[in-house]
């Protein structure tokens, strides 16, 4: 299980930067690794109507809903099903998707989460959630992170996805702060597009050959500290 321990440098800044005082956090990828439960539940109905897809095309999967994750699996397996039939399908996907993040623990947290969150929020930044995930109160319970954001936007509240800004503009409406004070973190393309297309900074999470939108790119949130934010 990873240190939880935080020690805090001696010229540590209680007030947030003069531009940035607000930080949006996508989930799978950025604070936790879901998407392995993603593949496997996707994987296993693909399998269900007789055909498989790559880890490849699962990336492109990323960010992006639950209906529009089915209609890209459905065309690669070249498989039509009534609007009727892709609810049901969605339904058995998540069901087995639910059954795998119930068993998540803290443990699970990626490298430097804890560290990183506790840092900005004794630090003076607002932090709310926007994930695409309908079940981001399941997986923040398992992990013990619930406990960091003042909001949560999931996709039970909002009707576009991304690349659309609304979960973002909806997070930054919920803290009280304009878009151009929010940064973004971010591990997909798509997300990282609804960040700037909301006017918000953002922080990718991966690789710069593949994040290239965003105006900074880590591996980790184990590779930041406050004075990353300062300086955005």
């Amino acid at each position: 299980m990873q240190d939880n321990t935080h020690s805090e440098p001696s010229t540590f800044n209680l007030t947030p930067s003069a531009s940035i005082k607000a930080c949006l956090f996508d989930l799978d990828g950025v604070l936790v690794d879901t998407a392995v439960y993603h593949y496997k539940a996707w994987k296993r109905l693909a399998n269900t109507m007789g055909f498989d897809f790559t880890e490849e095309q699962n990336e492109q999967l990323k960010g992006v809903s639950r209906v529009e994750s089915l209609n890209k699996i459905l065309a690669w397996g070249g498989v039509d099903k009534t609007d009727a039939e892709k609810e049901e399908l969605a339904g058995l996907k998540n069901s087995w998707y639910v059954e795998m993040i119930t068993k998540m623990t803290p443990a699970e947290v990626l490298p430097g989460t804890v560290d990183f969150l506790t840092a900005i929020h004794k630090a003076g930044y607002k932090l709310a959630l926007g994930s695409a995930s309908k079940n981001s109160g399941i997986i923040l319970e398992k992990t013990d992170l619930a406990h960091f954001f003042d909001e949560i936007v999931d996709g039970n509240m909002v009707t576009k996805s991304k690349p659309e800004p609304e979960v973002f503009l909806k997070g930054a409406e919920l803290l009280g702060f304009a878009p151009n004070e929010c940064v973004v973190f971010e591990d997909a393309v798509a997300g990282v597009e609804a960040a700037k297309r909301g006017g918000m900074k953002a922080i990718g999470i991966g690789e710069k050959s593949v994040l290239s939108q965003a105006d900074v790119v880590v591996s980790g949130l184990d590779k930041l500290t406050v004075k990353d934010l300062e300086e955005l």
